[in-house]
């Protein structure tokens, strides 16, 4: 089996619709493929359709990449299997998407001081129906010619954590994360927590809280992750009995990784749906 645990579609920062990242799933020959848009369910309904007219197996598991600050660090965390109705996870993921269009005008108010003359029009036609987030202006920035690619505008020079036009924007705390999906019946697994080039390398000791508190997992291979860092992660998590998984944090033509890049083993993710009481995978055929 080939299993990826953690992609984007247009309803977050991705460029494939949902159907299309569901199609795009199955022609890389996956087998299970997980949507994770940042902090909204908003294309499950599509991707769900989608699986069911596939002419060929993939079963679709449903989640959201929530935003998160841990000690001034913004890091995220992946949701799978939750009930997406129940209120006060709801509640959360609604604040966090109304914080997004104001905050992004303000990031294209700092830009334009900066003398860079990127508008509000261009970053809202890029993001399309999309939860507008720093993706879809470092993508204004690259149709500018500021920056050569997406990541590059992921700096202090621009829109990284602190840099010059960054804007904080309302963010779960890990701990109430971990604590709402579980009671919505879903699954947490720490999103890339050691991705140095992002600025969100992770202090071990907070791993360790965070699973007593009960976090199931850690997102181990990705392509943030050099070697050293996976195999660290990975005797961390036999540590702390935390499940391990791999994924390409898939976002279209936005991002160069391919869908099924890293994938996740079977066994785990059979715990995972094993743990999930708030929905179950939906499978084609």
């Amino acid at each position: 089996m080939r299993i990826d645990l953690h992609a984007h579609s247009t309803a977050s920062d991705g460029t494939d619709s949902p159907t299309e990242l569901v199609r795009n799933a199955a022609g890389a020959g996956l087998d299970v493929v997980a949507i994770t848009d940042h902090d909204t369910v908003g294309g499950h309904e599509q991707a769900a359709a989608a699986v069911r007219e596939l002419d060929r197996p993939l079963t679709l598991v449903r989640g959201a990449e929530l935003s998160c600050r841990l000690g001034g660090t913004g890091v995220h965390m992946l949701a799978y299997l939750f009930d997406p109705e129940e209120p006060d996870l709801a509640r959360e993921r609604e604040l966090v998407r109304d914080d997004r269009v104001p905050r992004a005008q303000a990031m294209v108010a700092r830009l334009r001081d900066l003398d860079v003359p990127v508008t509000w029009q261009q970053v809202a036609r890029i993001a399309g129906d999309g939860s507008v987030g720093r993706p879809h202006i470092a993508s204004a920035l690259v149709e500018l010619g500021v920056v050569p690619t997406v990541s590059d505008a992921f700096s202090d020079l621009w829109l990284g954590d602190g840099g010059r036009a960054y804007v904080g924007k309302h963010e779960l705390d890990p701990f109430d994360a971990v604590r709402l999906v579980k009671a919505a019946g879903g699954v947490t697994v720490f999103a890339h927590p050691a991705a140095v080039k992002r600025g969100r390398t992770v202090p071990e000791s907070a791993i360790a809280e965070l699973a007593a508190a009960g976090l199931d997992g850690l997102e181990v291979d990705h392509m943030d992750h050099d070697e050293p860092t996976r195999a660290r992660l990975r005797s961390l998590a036999a540590e702390l009995g935390l499940l391990t998984t791999g994924s390409s944090d898939y976002h279209g033509s936005r991002k160069t990784v391919r869908l099924g890049e890293y994938t996740t083993d079977p066994e785990v993710y059979r715990e995972i749906s094993r743990r999930a009481t708030g929905a179950v995978p939906i499978s084609a055929i």
